[in-house]
């Protein structure tokens, strides 16, 4: 749950909520149903939109090992599912501390920049086309930070050992 959120609950025994803090409250409930909407619509079409974005990726990239996109393919599998999960939650901090926390070592590791940049770039194009402008609203920034995130990740000289 958004961490000001979260904030609001363990200080009810204390006090009633402010006005801007209802006003917080509010908005997050009335976007409930949207977020739960679009959470359920990523999960039951989430096959459809990799689909494509891996046919689009390995017809970009013919010279390069199959094992190599796949990793990227994990990955952005893995930053859908976590950024689906943080926007119904409306919680970034969730994105950062279980998915960005481990993965951006493995993003290092392998140096796969080039393919990730293009990967998301397809993504982000899937997703435009499959989802309206309200449901990218909740889901832009989420995809948005981490997927920078990830990008910045500076290269590795290290071994990567058992992967």
């Amino acid at each position: 749950m958004h961490p000001q959120i979260q904030e609001i609950f363990d200080d009810a025994e204390n006090r009633y909520l402010k006005p801007e803090e209802l006003k917080l409250l509010a908005q997050y409930v009335d976007s409930l149903p949207e977020r739960i909407d679009l959470y359920r619509t990523l999960r039951d079409r989430e096959l459809e939109i990799m689909q494509w974005v891996v046919d689009q990726l390995q017809a970009q990239f013919p010279q390069e090992p199959q094992e190599t996109i796949e990793r990227s393919i994990k990955t952005a599998l893995l930053m859908l599912r976590y950024c689906s999960m943080g926007m119904l939650l409306n919680d970034e901090t969730l994105v950062q501390k279980r998915f960005l926390s481990w993965v951006s070592q493995s993003v290092k590791i392998y140096n796969t920049e080039k393919i990730d940049t293009s990967l998301y770039q397809l993504l982000n194009q899937q997703l435009q086309r499959m989802l309206g402008v309200q449901q990218m609203k909740f889901l832009s920034p989420m995809l948005t930070a981490t997927q920078t995130a990830l990008l910045s990740a500076e290269p590795s000289n290290e071994l990567a050992i058992g992967w």
